[in-house]
């Protein structure tokens, strides 16, 4: 296994060479690489929203819009086609997803159905030769006639009308001249939208918010707008009102002379007598044509200029307009004028797109979130590195180089893939820094094992490794496992730290057996030595003895109650919701000028009546973080709400952060999140039941579930803010744990096919005292790594360090205290490890290792 030659050599560095080019860009600036050769690549990490500054906003296509508007659509059909066939007719009218007609005469009812049968044939879903049916009709046999729009084909104008609107928002989105937006399509009916760096979060929800459907309508002078508002407007007509303050009502002729669909552009310009801004617009030849005649038949009549059903101008015709070109004027501002060109440019959405979810990033905090990350990498890096050397030496050199080439590999990966680095990925990779020991001690120990069971250098390093592996596998795909789950299931953030934690995973099993292996390698084809090198000071845990299963029933018992308290607290008490599972705001405010003041904010807020609004420092004197309950009034309310605080508050503080998350989303993140954490357990569960026994699988997940319930407990007890990055949290706790608990079971398996007359306690405390040194020194390095965060990873993810450091230690614990002892409980059988190897059957009557427990 040390054997390495030329060609596997080659590979390594050849793999650590591109590893290095690729991962390189992400130490200059974008005007640096810009001078750099041609051949040197560019492709750097993506930084997500919180480190750059930014938006992130969730849209919803209203489920009620499409219905309404295929309704409409149907209604109006079903009326040309029977007025077209001369069938009489009476009652057609629509409610929800429901038409009825009644047809007159009922010898006509036959032809009637067959004049409908076009508005009854499939249409084609574009899939494979997939057809919908969109509209069924059932016939009563009376002359009444129910057509229904299905199910199905209103899913199908769903998605039609996402994959429209996606197109739209896109066009939109790219106007505003932004970099490397990302608008992708979530689920059945949301839009993401993430546009980083931008500056002005309020401006591009104006322009997503709006359906920015325009249409040109005559005004209707056959009655006074005041009398139809007093009595019933004409059939034909309807009131509309003005975007003026206050609004001005218009009667409006229901037909449009001409659409917005006829536009091919719009730019936003100045009237040259009066120099107001205005958007000049130009038709295409169908709509140059039917404005020409509409406006060569009625000169000297209003027409009005209708943008999603307000009348933003209504002029007089005072010549006909043959141009196929024209201007709206509205007392537009400069940036309002250059907007509407925006969005008529665009074209029109299909429906209404609803904000339900909205993450902003000054990036102002931005540049703070980079530089806590990075001072908070590079002090947990340094530390993890001083403490193997502490403890290592020699060895703790060869361990802190694969650390190095480590992280070089991951950012390589990230830049490759593409993948978004957010604070909380950040924190995956400091997490990865202190487990990435782990395999390395796994190694180290191993290797003391052999050569202290006299057996030479060389020979134990080898078995060292190849004893090692096995254990490290089944470590890290648990741990895998977990940050499979979270990525399926999360969103934003926890995404990012799901992909640097598998990331970190994969690279870390990968220089462990390779990179560090072949220094192995080199240092025994140079050094040719004869002992271990000195400054390994880990002997400190061996042959300690410990009697930890002697204890078990009483920490069995505590662990029992503490579980048992935490699931109490947990159903009276309830934990502190974030407002990704309750809804609401979250806004970070920093002052302007001099300290914040808090009483004034709340004073200030209490007034808009916008229900439990709670202020509070955070970080700094400037620093405050507002918290608003959910709004009834549905999403839109919550966008709304926060347009008021901004009214209120914007001209004294910075807007620094700022999400907000509707009712429907909230709902859905807290269904997900247990869901993740209940197939995350599965998904383990299966894996260590499929690699030991029916026992093992339930030891781990007792343990485990001890675990999160402690975890839970202690969000409730310190009343800390319980949100997406909490899920994360728990997940790699989980992750963490089951590792701990396997490298032990691994080690009690072996053990087990060694000694199989030995009593199961006693078994398991030389287990548990041979994986000491590794369990303590990797606890150390993955707390050290976490402190580091905790201490200098600024205030967004205290909470999640929190509760991992609070997590390596319960894992620690149950690892020893709750797995071990399940074994024993449900009577593990030592013959059922008769069936492995051979080999050890030698080995049957050997005495006791020196570490043996005194019981």
């Amino acid at each position: 296994m040390l054997y390495f030659s030329r060609w596997k050599t080659v590979f390594i560095w050849f793999v650590i060479a591109v590893s290095l080019l690729i991962a390189a860009p992400n130490l200059f600036s974008n005007e640096q690489l810009a001078k750099l050769p041609s051949w040197f690549p560019t492709k750097k990490v993506t930084l997500g929203l919180d480190l750059q500054g930014g938006s992130h906003i969730m849209l919803k296509i209203e489920r009620a819009d499409i219905v309404k508007e295929r309704l409409e659509t149907v209604v109006g059909d079903i009326r040309n086609v029977l007025r077209e066939a001369n069938i009489r007719y009476t009652g057609l009218n629509g409610t929800g997803q429901q038409i009825q007609v009644r047809i007159t005469d009922v010898a006509q009812l036959q032809a009637a159905k067959d004049a409908l049968q076009p508005l009854l044939t499939p249409v084609s879903a574009g899939t494979f030769g997939a057809t919908v049916t969109e509209v069924s009709l059932q016939d009563d046999g009376s002359g009444l006639l129910r057509l229904e729009l299905t199910d199905s084909g209103i899913d199908y104008r769903l998605s039609s009308a996402l994959t429209q609107s996606i197109e739209v928002v896109r066009r939109r989105v790219d106007e505003l001249g932004t970099t490397e937006p990302l608008i992708q399509r979530q689920g059945t009916d949301r839009i993401i939208v993430q546009v980083p760096g931008l500056q002005d979060p309020q401006r591009l929800k104006a322009l997503l918010n709006q359906t920015a459907k325009l249409s040109f309508h005559m005004v209707d002078t056959s009655m006074p707008v005041q009398e139809a508002l007093n009595g019933r407007p004409p059939a034909n007509s309807e009131i509309m009102y003005s975007t003026d303050d206050p609004a001005v009502p218009y009667l409006v002729e229901r037909r449009a002379l001409v659409s917005g669909e006829n536009l091919v552009d719009a730019q936003a310009s100045f009237n040259q007598q009066n120099n107001e801004p205005v958007v000049t617009f130009r038709f295409d030849s169908r709509g140059a044509q039917r404005f020409a005649q509409a406006t060569q038949q009625n000169v000297g009549r209003p027409f009005a200029i209708i943008l999603d059903d307000q009348v933003i101008s209504a002029p007089v015709i005072r010549e006909p307009i043959i141009g196929g070109s024209g201007q709206i004027s509205g007392n537009f501002t400069v940036q309002g004028a250059n907007d509407l060109a925006v969005l008529l440019r665009a074209g029109a959405l299909p429906a209404t797109l609803t904000v339900v979810e909205e993450r902003t990033v000054g990036p102002g905090l931005g540049a703070d979130s980079i530089r806590a990350g990075v001072v908070a990498s590079i002090i947990g890096a340094l530390s993890v590195a001083g403490f193997m050397l502490a403890f290592y030496g020699f060895f703790g050199v060869l361990a802190n180089v694969a650390l190095a080439v480590n992280i070089v590999m991951i950012l390589a990966v990230l830049s490759v893939i593409g993948s978004t680095l957010t604070l909380p990925g950040i924190a995956g990779i400091v997490l990865t820094m202190g487990m990435a020991v782990d395999s390395n001690v796994l190694i180290y120990e191993r290797i003391r094992e052999e050569v202290k069971s006299g057996r030479a250098v060389v020979p134990s390093i080898a078995s060292g490794f190849q004893r090692a592996f096995a254990t490290i596998i089944d470590a890290n795909l648990t741990t895998l496992i977990a940050a499979v789950v979270l990525f399926y299931l999360g969103s934003g953030p926890v995404r990012g730290f799901a992909v640097t934690l598998a990331v970190g995973i994969v690279t870390t099993v990968f220089t462990a057996f390779t990179f560090t292996n072949w220094m192995f390698s080199l240092w025994i084809k140079r050094s040719k030595p004869k002992a271990l090198p000195k400054g390994i000071r880990t002997g400190i845990f061996d042959g300690r003895g410990l009697p930890f299963m002697s204890i078990r029933r009483y920490t069995f018992a505590a662990a029992a109650a503490l579980s048992v308290a935490s699931l109490v607290s947990f159903a009276t008490a309830g934990m502190n919701l974030g407002i990704d599972f309750r809804g609401g705001s979250i806004i970070e405010l920093k002052a302007k000028q001099g300290d914040a003041d808090i009483g004034d904010i709340r004073a200030r807020l209490d007034g808009l009546n916008l229900g439990d609004v709670q202020a509070q420092g955070f970080g700094g004197a400037q620093d405050v973080l507002v918290r608003v309950q959910a709004q009834e009034g549905g999403d839109n309310a919550e966008q709304s709400a926060l347009e008021r605080i901004r009214n209120e508050l914007g001209n004294d503080y910075e807007f620094r952060r700022v999400e907000v998350v509707g009712p429907a989303v909230s709902s859905e993140l807290s269904y997900t999140a247990t869901l993740g954490v209940g197939v995350a357990l599965l998904f383990i569960l299966i894996y260590i039941w499929f690699r030991f026994e029916w026992q093992f699988a339930v030891g781990a997940i007792v343990a485990t579930m001890h675990d999160v319930i402690l975890t839970i407990g202690l969000f409730v007890l310190t009343g800390i803010e319980f949100n997406l990055t909490s899920i994360a949290a728990i997940l790699t706790i989980v992750g963490y744990s089951l590792n701990d608990t396997v490298v032990v079971y691994d080690r009690m398996r072996e053990n087990l096919r060694r000694y199989k007359k030995m009593p199961l306690a006693e078994l398991i405390d030389i287990s548990i005292n041979q994986t000491l040194s590794r369990t303590v020194l990797t606890g150390l390095t993955t707390s050290i790594a976490l402190s580091a965060l905790y201490l200098f990873g600024g205030e967004v993810i205290r909470s999640f360090t929190f509760a991992m450091l609070f997590g390596v230690a319960v894992g620690t614990f149950s690892s020893i205290y709750i797995a071990a002892p399940i074994l024993i409980a449900f009577r593990l059988r030592p013959d059922a490890f008769n069936k492995g190897d051979e080999s050890e059957k030698s080995k049957k009557n050997e005495s006791l290792p020196n570490s043996k427990a005194s019981v």
